[in-house]
């Protein structure tokens, strides 16, 4: 496989997270606003943040402004790992807690890479080189 083919799997992975995430939460838009109510978030945010996880990873998959949404995506793993999984007397919830930082290292690997050559960034002409 080539450099640019494992960052296009790459994208697909991380990305289908969220879309899936997103696309889960549409059943039940108000049920997940009371959960987020529970992290001190407010409920009346449930709606832009189901978008922003399906938006999010739609953009990423597709490598378009692949930096921001990725910064962002890490962002969102971080606070919300903090907000609804630190716990240490539960085990799983710091299991959860860790999987969203690790998530959060995988998105920030793109702030740094950029998308690669198979992405709308690249065809537009965007930089989509590292930038050690």
């Amino acid at each position: 496989m080539t450099h640019a083919s494992l960052l296009v799997a790459a994208r697909i992975l991380l990305g289908l997270l969220f879309v899936v995430a997103g696309f889960g939460k549409l059943g039940n838009v108000e049920g997940f606003g009371a959960y987020m109510a529970t992290g001190g978030i407010p409920a009346a945010l449930a709606w832009p943040v189901v978008l922003f996880e399906i938006l999010g990873g739609l953009a990423l998959i597709a490598g378009a402004l692949t930096r921001y949404v990725a910064l962002a995506l890490a962002a969102f793993c971080v606070v919300s790992g903090v907000l609804y999984h630190f716990d240490p007397a539960d085990q799983m919830q710091m299991t959860q807690l860790l999987k969203n930082l690790g998530l959060a290292g995988g998105y920030l690997l793109f702030w740094i890479t950029g998308p690669g050559a198979w992405s709308v960034d690249a065809r537009l002409g965007h930089n989509t080189e590292a930038t050690a």
